[in-house]
Order: C-alpha cells, then sequence, then structure tokens
C-alpha cells in the first residue's frame, strides 16, 4: 500500500472519530505541537507523517495500522483502561465513565446495543440507597479498599454522596442516547447474590439497613418497568416534558452472553467488552463490532421485546424480580 493512500485513510478514520463539533486542524495541532497549515500539509498529502506523530495519533485516537494495512486480520487492537495497576477511588471510575458517555453524546447519531448479563452500572444509581450498597460493596469487596476492610454497610455512615451524584450525572447523558437492551432474568442475579451474601455474612450493621436497600432496590424495578412500559429514559419522577432517548427492551430467558456494548457514532461503531469485574476493553476494529453486532441482533430475533407491547410478558419479568427480591428476606 502506498503511503500517500496510507495517510489519507489516516485522515479519513480521524474524521470519522473526532466529534463533528470540533476541528480536526485543531485538535491534531494540539496534539503534535504544529500550526494549522502544517496540518493542512499533511492531510493534502504534501507532507508525510513522522513515525513519530503517527505514533502520537495511533495511541490518542486507538488507530490499528495492522487493520488499515490489513496485517494479521485474526489479531484486533483493545484500549484496556485499569491496565496500569493502579487502585483508584471509585468517584474516579465513575467520572471516567461519565466523561465517555459525554464523548458518545459529543455526536450528533448516535445509538447503543447493550448486551446485558448484569444491570447496566448506572441504573444502581437511579435511588440514593441503592446507589450506596453497590458503591460500598465494589469498593470493598472488589476494589478491596483498605479503609473498609473491617467496616459494614450503613448507609447512614457511608452515603457515597459525591458517587451517587456523579450516577446522577451519568444517568442524565444515558438517558439522552436511544438504546437497544437485551436482559435475562438473571441480569439481577449478581446484585441479588451480593445482597444475600451481605445479610448472611452479616455486613449489614443493622436490619433497618438491610430493609432501606431491599427498598431502594424495589424502587429501582418499578422505575425501569415503568420506563420500559413508556418505552423512553428519564429520571425518576420527571414528566412527559423531560423524557430523554427511546430505549428498546428484550428479553432473552434462555441464553445468557456477557456485558458487551456496541456504539454507533455518526455510522461507525465502537464496542466495548468487560473484563475484570468493572473494567472495559474498547475497540473500533470494523470486523469486530461487525461480527458482535451480528451476533446481538441474532439473539434480538429470538427474544421477546416488552417495551411499549407485550404487557403480559413486561409484568412477567419484572414481577419474578420482585419475587427474587422478596426471598432474600427469607
Amino acid at each position: 500500500m502506498e503511503k500517500d493512500n496510507l495517510q489519507q485513510q489516516i485522515f479519513r478514520y480521524l474524521k470519522e472519530v473526532i466529534p463533528g463539533h470540533l476541528s480536526i486542524v485543531d485538535e491534531l495541532g494540539d496534539l503534535l505541537n504544529i500550526s494549522p497549515d502544517s496540518v493542512y500539509r499533511r492531510i493534502r498529502g504534501e507532507k508525510e507523517l513522522s513515525l513519530n506523530e503517527l505514533k502520537q495519533i495511533c495511541v490518542r485516537y486507538q488507530l490499528s495500522l495492522d487493520h488499515l494495512l490489513e496485517v494479521n486480520q485474526d489479531s484486533v487492537l483493545f484500549k484496556a483502561p485499569g491496565m496500569n495497576g493502579l487502585k483508584v477511588e471509585f468517584n474516579d471510575y465513575l467520572s471516567d465513565m461519565l466523561n465517555q458517555l459525554k464523548y458518545f453524546n459529543s455526536f450528533e447519531k448516535r445509538e447503543m446495543n447493550y448486551l446485558c448479563k448484569d444491570s447496566t452500572m448506572w441504573n444502581f444509581y437511579l435511588f440514593p440507597e441503592m446507589a450506596a450498597f453497590k458503591t460500598f460493596f465494589w469498593s470493598k469487596t472488589i476494589n478491596q479498599h483498605p479503609d473498609l476492610h473491617h467496616k459494614v454497610f450503613s448507609y447512614a455512615e457511608f452515603p457515597f454522596t459525591e458517587c451517587y451524584n456523579l450516577g446522577q450525572q451519568i444517568l442524565q447523558e444515558y438517558n439522552e442516547i436511544p438504546s437497544i437492551e437485551l436482559w435475562n432474568l438473571e441480569s439481577m442475579h449478581s446484585t441479588i447474590n451480593q445482597i444475600s451474601y451481605y445479610k448472611e455474612a452479616g455486613h449489614f450493621k443493622s436490619n433497618e439497613e438491610f430493609e432501606l436497600v431491599l427498598e431502594s432496590f424495589h424502587k429501582m424495578i418499578d422505575h425501569l418497568q415503568l420506563q420500559t412500559e413508556k418505552g423512553v429514559k428519564f429520571m425518576p419522577g420527571a414528566t412527559d416534558i423531560s423524557y430523554k432517548a427511546p430505549i428498546q427492551f428484550y428479553v432473552n430467558e434462555l441464553i445468557l452472553g456477557n456485558n458487551t456494548m456496541v456504539i454507533n457514532l455518526n455510522g461507525k461503531n465502537l464496542a466495548m467488552v468487560t473484563y475484570s469485574v468493572l473494567q472495559y476493553l474498547f475497540t473500533r476494529n470494523p470486523d469486530f463490532c461487525t461480527q458482535v453486532l451480528d451476533s446481538f441482533n441474532l439473539l434480538l430475533s429470538r427474544s421477546t421485546l416488552i417495551s411499549k407491547s407485550a404487557e403480559k410478558e413486561r409484568n412477567r419479568f419484572f414481577n419474578t424480580l420482585r419475587q427474587k427480591i422478596n426471598a432474600l428476606r427469607n
């Protein structure tokens, strides 16, 4: 492949991944520390990108030269935040998620396709008590925060107000993205198991704290059902005027996949796959994204749409979840 053709491909890729309200000239000028005129010369092909410039572009915009050069098509380049091994505070993790969703919303056309092995994380930030419990669980049990090592959960002691506020902002961004979500009856199972374990292990400070979490869990299920019934996303207590993006909510009771997302941004796909419980792998590899999306659509064709229709199936799905939550009291 000729160098000028490769360079043209690189700039076509950059025009696709840089949001429309941003200037590619300004972005590359800042990244490469060169003048606007120098950027234009590279875009026009009058000057070749240096190896150092090419490296900076590839790192910044997650560009795989292997894919452009059609080298080793069995390999896929992923971006893996969190690979530096450093422990981060959970509010920093949520801040990164908020920035990611804001990036998605910087594109005029966007759609989220989400295969939910577990409920999407931001749903747990609909109500403060559940948000506090999940933040406590993730911080203590998953991230093993030393300050929580000998602590038990109490909403009064650990409201995690900053994390809840970040979660509310994440929900606001999520509500702006049209989405198609595929759920299973097991999609709440991990949270139910977490609450059950904490109860049996004595990790709730009191039964009143346990009941606060269950009540908040029920509010979350009620809101998700109302959202599904109306087929749009909105915050608790919002009026019709406040309704945001549409949601198509599917249920498949036979197949349980992993937490996988494909985001379409102005016609180009970005795939996200979970690893290490809380982390995501990102890739823009079109072949990988197409394969994941094809598999997702195949599952959809064998699933039941319960948003805005199928009232009987919708009620059965959410009532089954309520029964599982109520069984925690036994």
